[in-house]
């Protein structure tokens, strides 16, 4: 008999009632449990969803259901990719995330969400599973103000770097991040874009602030983008990636580095609705040697903030 805790059970319980599902159905079941809501729920969802735009509008004034059509789409296509994502997932909490997200999305479960939050560990650096050392070479994609490399050298210390890259694409940001880690040694700031080809696209601002600024075809000022196997020689130890949906094609433009040094990857996998599994599957098929964990933390009505750690 095969073993299963109670999280695996209610997940392959929930995939195969996902799966049976047909589209419109589906649809409907997930629009049903979101006109259950308290009203300041339904309000308070569909405010964070219109204010990011990255997962489809939510206005039932105007009998606009974007973004629950989105996550029915997603679960009807890709429930199987679901599963395999949650079957490669190294430990016990990150199968309770993965299940807490896809409860979250078909039945606006918040209890479970709540109990998944992760609560212990700064963003990004689990101390059970990331362990790093004096050696590493990392590569911060999305350095914003610089927030990210001062909560490492917080967990790990200053003396646990060679060398920092820290890219960012808003001019005005930038030069707060200069200026935040001038402080410390062997830092080099770099303000570009990262994608999967060299090349240049315009800085798209976001109602959600600096922090969510993407890129464009058109737009804004313009931004050099290039790749990390194009930018950066040296092996690469860490990556971590927050870029507002571009993270896909960070990795794309890191294959060499992921085959050949096979870095640490630090990844946020919450601006759409595919990345949960979609980011795991393409590391797999640059190296199928990586385990996969899962942390989050956000408000648990919508979990966001959620990272795939691959080591």
């Amino acid at each position: 008999m095969t073993y299963m805790n109670v999280i695996d059970r209610n997940f392959y319980s929930l995939a195969e009632e996902i799966a049976k599902l047909a589209p419109r159905e589906l649809y409907y079941r997930i629009r049903i449990a979101y006109d259950l809501l308290p009203v300041g729920t339904r309000k308070s969802l569909a405010d964070f969803f219109n204010k990011f735009g990255y997962w489809g509008k939510l206005e039932p004034e105007k009998r606009v259901f974007d973004e629950i059509e989105m996550k029915a789409q997603a679960l009807n296509e890709h429930i199987a990719d679901f599963v395999w994502a949650y079957e490669r997932l190294g430990d016990y909490r990150s199968k309770k995330t993965l299940y807490a997200v896809i409860s979250n999305w078909f039945r606006y479960d918040f209890t479970t969400s709540a109990e998944a939050k992760e609560n212990m560990f700064d963003d990004y650096f689990d101390l059970d599973l990331v362990k790093c050392t004096p050696d590493e070479v990392i590569a911060d994609l999305g350095a914003y103000t610089g927030d990210t490399v001062r909560s490492y050298i917080r967990n790990y210390g200053e003396n646990c770097y060679k060398r920092i890259y820290c890219y960012e694409i808003t001019e005005s940001v930038f030069t707060r991040l200069k200026e935040n880690l001038s402080g410390y040694r062997d830092i080099e700031c770099r303000l570009k874009g990262v994608g999967d080809v060299e090349g240049e696209m315009y800085l798209s601002e976001s109602a959600g602030g600096n922090s969510a600024n993407t890129l464009g075809e058109s737009g804004g000022a313009r931004v050099a983008v290039t790749t990390l196997d194009a930018d950066i020689a040296e092996s690469l130890t860490l990556i971590k990636a927050d870029i507002e949906g571009y993270e896909q094609k960070a990795i794309a433009g890191a294959k060499k580095h992921i085959a050949n040094d096979r870095p640490k990857l630090l990844l946020s996998v919450y601006h759409n609705n595919e990345d949960l599994w979609k980011i795991p599957r393409m590391i797999d098929s640059i190296r199928g040697d990586y385990k996969f964990y899962l942390r989050y933390k956000s408000s648990p009505l919508y979990p966001t903030e959620i990272t795939l750690i691959a080591l």
